[in-house]
């Protein structure tokens, strides 16, 4: 089985994952440029549960999100997510927030990065369980690309 799904099968595998008594744990985000907030990030998250499911935005959802991105098409972002040992499943959404994906996943604990409080976390007001991890300082998809200009590499 892939580990990239379309929301109509993941929503069965989640259904079906929690029935056998998993706890499903939930994040999100545009993962452009993989590094090393991201890697502890998600290790933090797959601690919280059993499964770990990312909503990965659509190229459509991160063009209307950042201007200039994504760097790396949703494909390629979606199979270097797949690939890493922490992440279960990952899928695609095209809105701006993942907020119908997580009503239809129903996770049980739902993460996002340090830089969001709580009550700000997309989901908050349909997940029980919600958590904030840490942020990397000074560690971003961001920061790369800027540092990458700056150095005038490949220009």
């Amino acid at each position: 089985m892939s580990k990239v799904c379309l929301r109509s099968e993941l929503e069965q595998i989640a259904a079906r994952l929690k029935s056998e008594g998993e706890k499903i744990v939930f994040t999100n985000g545009c993962f452009d440029l993989l590094h090393i907030g991201h890697i502890r990030y998600l290790k933090e998250a797959k601690k919280l549960g059993d499964i770990l499911i990312v909503g990965l935005n659509s190229d459509a959802s991160v063009r209307r999100l950042k201007p200039e991105r994504p760097i790396n098409e949703e494909s390629q972002r979606a199979e270097v997510l797949a690939s890493l040992e922490m992440v279960d499943f990952v899928t695609l959404f095209s809105e701006d927030t993942p907020y119908e994906l997580i009503k239809s996943i129903r996770p049980d604990v739902l993460v996002k990065g340090g830089d969001w409080k709580k009550e700000d976390i997309v989901g908050s007001d349909i997940v029980a369980e919600v958590h904030s991890l840490p942020y990397v300082p000074g560690v971003s998809t961001s920061a790369i690309i800027n540092k990458i200009l700056k150095s005038g590499v490949g220009l």
